[in-house]
Parts: C-alpha cells; structure tokens; sequence
C-alpha cells in the first residue's frame, strides 16, 4: 500500500477558511442582537427624535466603553440645532454628587472632618441648640428648611435671588423642620452650604475648584459650574417648557447659585465621571467607596442617599442614581455597579422623564440578568376588618394626609402621586405593591381610645406616624376667627385669610387666591400648603404655623 504525505498546506487553509466562516457567523449573529437593542431603543425616543421637539442625548455604557449614543431632537428649536452626543445640558441635583466629592477631596485631604460644626465655615447661620455637622447636609439630615420652597411661599420670583440673597435668606430661619440627625429630608439649602465651604476653605470659587480638582484631572472639557449667567457656555441646549397644540416654550434662567446644582454637562463628559467610580483615578479607590456609603440617622435607621447619589434597588439588582431637575432640564443617570453597566440621559424639556427611560434601556440591555422576587401570595381579612381600616391618616408633624379606600374587597392608598393597593402580609401590617421603593404600613388600634393608627415605613428613608382622623366641614366652624392678616417674621411676608363665600382662602404675594379645605378644628390644606392655627391662653387665634413639604412650622404672627 502506497501513503502519500498529508497536505498540510491544503488543510490549513481549510482551517482558516473554517475559522474566518465561524467568526464572520458571529460578528453577523452579534451586530443583529445590538442592532436589535438599538432598533429598540430609537423607537422610544421616536416621540421626541423630531425637527420641531426638544429631545435628550444619550449614552449607554457597558464593560468600560460607550457602546451606544445618540441625540434625539433639537437642542434649539429658533436656531435648528439638532442634539449630540456633545450637547451640553444643566442638569440640576445631579450636580449635587460633584459638590459632595469635593467636600470627600477636601476631607481626605484633612483640610476639613465631616463631623466639623458647619457654624465653623459659616458664621452666619443662627445657633439652633444642637450642631449641624457637614456630613448631615450631604445626607440631608440637617433640618435645614429647603430655599426653592422658601422662594416659592414668599412668593419670589425664579432666578431672583443669587448667591448672598440666599445665604441671607437660609440664616434667616430661626427654626429646623426638625432636630439634626433625626430625619432625612432632601434639602437644597444643604448643598448650597457645601459648596460654600469648599469655597471658603479652598479660596476659590467653586466653579474653580471643580474645574482643577475634578473635570481637568478627568478629561471632562465640556463641562463646567454655572456661577455667572451671563456667562457663554459652548454647544449649550436651551430648556423648553410644552406649551399649547405642541408648541413650546422658552425656559430663560438667571438661576446661578451652585451646590444645589449648577452643572452644564454632556453625556459624553458624564461617561468619564462615571468610569471614575472603577478606576478611582480622582480621590482613590477608599473615598470612591466612601462617597457610596448611606447615611445613618441617630436612631440607627439606615437612608438610602449617599454623597450625593441614591443607593438602591432596580429588579433585584443593585443601583447607583440621582435625577435633576430645574426648569426646562431633565437629568438622569443610573448605574448598576456590578454588571459595569450605566444609562446618561440628559433632556431639555420639561416634561421628560429621564429616570424612567434609563430604566426601559436597562430593561433591554440586562434581560436575563435581574433577579425577579416571585409573585407574593398576600393574606386575606374579612371585609369588615378592612373597612374600618379606610378613612383619612395624618401625620401630625407634617400635616401631610394619608388616604387609604376600601375599593372591591381591597385597601387602596393615595401615595406617591398614585393609588397603590396594599397586600397583607401578616396581623395588621400590609405591603404597597409596586411601589417607588418597598413600603410597609403597620396599623395599630389604642386599646383606650380605640384611635387608630399607622406606621409607615420606606426602605431607605425612615419611617412615619400617622392618626385615623375624620375631615370637618365649614358648617360646624367658626370661619370669621380665622379671617385676618399674619406676618412671618423670617420671610418678611404678610398671608391674608379672607372669607369667600361661607368658605376661607389663603391670598399670598404674587400668587393666585387658593381655597382653605378643612381637616380637622385648626387643621387646613391650601393647595400644597398645609395650615395649623395656633390659639393663645384666652382661645383666640393667634396666628398659624405653614408646612410645604421641605419646609415645616414656619411661624406666622396674627396681625391686630
């Protein structure tokens, strides 16, 4: 028998020809599952990806690398500037976690402590008994009372105020909403404050000091603290408000305090901030862990904020985010740290919901990956122990109102500007399902009083009590010894009660008449204004105490 030598020539190309087939095969199955993704993804911003619509810019970044962005829109819609990757937006609170690595920098630099007194840097401020430290502004739990919502009760108008105006108006309260440390509620004072005691530790402006210890070091050209309005900021979008038969309007600003916000960035300036938090390249891997850490309130209860960035969940995996907001701009950026994975959309019109986006996107880019809780089987009780359980809740520190219904054989909540129903999930405690975050509401009954009474609880941001309440009318009131005008000494404003047709309204500066609803004796909601009446020794109304949301108990004085 006759053996002729193998071709290896003849098998190797073969081979080769094999191996070039299998990677072309690959390459063509991968470019149809991205152009998949892709082909997804335009189709939601299909709505806003127009020549006569403000839109966003995104960046979607995976394993360390942008691997998908785009502009959709026009960045300015009187001049026909479309929107890119390198259009530059405010992006209002997202700006805050710039402003708390600044004080993470200044701190490991041992320039300043977390636990200083913030009387220290700004003398200024009233001595409220117990210390604000400056770690209880970067997690707001300073109870220091919100300047947007004080601007906006006193009636001034946006942009008004600049950076002193501020500072006066912040030292001018001479009450918290509460005791430091006690609770977490989000203040702009707080970082507003930050930024100035970087400024006055550093000896140069904020702006400066971003600019030199973070954007430089990172590469991040296009991005910069707006301190001067009136000063040019290069591929700029203008923010846009939806007006009438989809037209739009014009958001002109003269808003130039930093801290609060005050960042014009791109998404493509937001990629190398974001890859910082691997590679630690700016403030080194132990601050970089430091600024992820939750805060903690003096009861030991754990708050999902941060420095600056919001420590939570998204469908059993875990989160890094914050939005911004401020006019006509809309932020958002969400990181899910262990599949290296993050979303950047920043918009310039008003009604965008960016945080709501970057979440379709990861619903595209990680199926498969999210770890899904199974379909909870909640308890039943009879509709009878359910009934007595539906009326009105208010919580008496806030004044805030919590109703829950009895609708078709379930509880249903007005929460989160929405109704959610409840689950029971064991004696007396139910679940909100589907909310925001995981709720809890625990009911409980006064074995004296017969009273009942809610606790609820919000992973990440404490808990709150509340008390079974039944709403008066204006019938069973004696409206005339509310009518009156009543100064607030901290605001230097006068509100006026007046009665209209058997029934109050609140008239305030620079604001339309609202009605008064009655809650209970003293107790009244005007819009977003809650109203306690306060009655001296003889039982006469002396003047009223004013909460909205970030402010509480703001005192105003019954003029005679």
């Amino acid at each position: 028998m006759i053996y002729s030598k193998p071709n290896f020539r003849y098998f190797t190309f073969h081979i080769l020809h094999f191996t070039i087939l299998i990677f072309t095969i690959h390459i063509l199955v991968f470019n149809t599952y991205a152009d998949s993704k892709i082909d997804k993804i335009d189709r939601l911003f299909s709505p806003w990806n127009k020549s006569n619509s403000p839109g966003c810019a995104l960046a979607i970044i995976k394993d360390g690398k942008i691997v998908y962005k785009k502009g959709y829109g026009m960045a300015n819609l009187e001049l026909n500037v479309p929107i890119t990757p390198k259009t530059v937006f405010y992006i209002g609170s997202c700006s805050k976690q710039f402003v708390a690595f600044s004080i993470a920098l200044l701190a490991k630099r041992k320039i300043l402590s977390l636990d200083d007194d913030i009387r220290k840097y700004i003398p200024e401020l009233p001595n409220y008994g117990k210390p604000i430290t400056i770690k209880h502004l970067i997690y707001h739990t300073s109870g220091l009372r919100d300047f947007f919502t004080l601007e906006d009760i006193a009636g001034i108008p946006f942009g008004f105020y600049h950076k002193n105006d501020v500072l006066s108006l912040i030292a001018s309260q001479k009450k918290l909403n509460f005791e430091p440390g006690e609770e977490y509620l989000y203040s702009n004072s707080g970082y507003f404050l930050l930024a100035l005691i970087v400024e006055r530790v550093s000896k140069m402006s904020f702006r400066e000091f971003a600019e030199k210890n973070i954007f430089k070091p990172l590469g991040m050209k296009n991005s910069c603290f707006q301190d001067d309005y009136t000063r040019i900021i290069k591929n700029r979008a203008s923010g846009y408000f939806p007006g009438k038969k989809g037209e739009f309007r014009n958001f002109i600003s003269t808003f130039d305090c930093v801290g609060s916000g005050g960042l014009y960035t791109s998404v493509e300036d937001l990629y190398l901030w974001d890859q910082n938090f691997y590679h630690c390249k700016v403030g080194g891997k132990e601050l970089i862990k430091q600024i992820q850490t939750p805060g903690v309130l003096n009861n030991g209860e754990r708050i999902n904020y941060a420095f600056g960035l919001v420590i939570g969940s998204y469908r059993g995996l875990k989160t890094v985010s914050h939005g911004g907001a401020l006019g006509g701009y809309r932020a958002g950026i969400i990181r899910f740290p262990e599949q290296k994975f993050t979303v950047i959309i920043l918009s310039n019109l008003s009604s965008f919901n960016p945080m709501k986006m970057c979440k379709k996107i990861a619903d595209i880019y990680l199926a498969g990956e999210f770890k899904e809780e199974k379909k909870k089987e909640y308890l039943k009780i009879s509709r009878k122990r359910l009934k007595e359980k539906a009326g009105f809740y208010m919580n008496s520190k806030t004044l805030d109102l919590l109703n829950i219904k009895f609708r078709k054989g379930k509880l249903v909540a007005n929460i989160y500007g929405g109704e959610y129903t409840l689950g029971l999930i064991k004696e007396e405690t139910f679940e909100v399902i589907d909310a925001p975050s995981k709720t809890i509401i625990k009911f409980k009954k006064d074995p004296k009083t017969n009273k009942l009474f809610i606790r609820v609880l919000r992973e990440g941001y404490g808990s709150s009590n509340f008390e079974k309440i039944e709403l008066v009318k204006f019938s069973s009131l004696e409206i005339e010894e509310y009518v009156g005008n009543y100064l607030s000494e901290e605001l230097d404003i006068v509100f006026k009660i007046l009665k209209r047709d058997k029934k109050l309204c609140l008239v305030a500066p620079r604001k339309p008449e609202i009605f008064l609803q009655p809650i209970i004796k003293d107790y009244f909601k005007a819009g977003r204004f809650k109203i306690r009446f306060i009655r001296d020794k003889e039982g006469r109304i002396s003047g009223f105490l004013l909460n909205a949301g970030r402010v509480r108990n703001l005192e105003f004085k019954k003029l005679y």
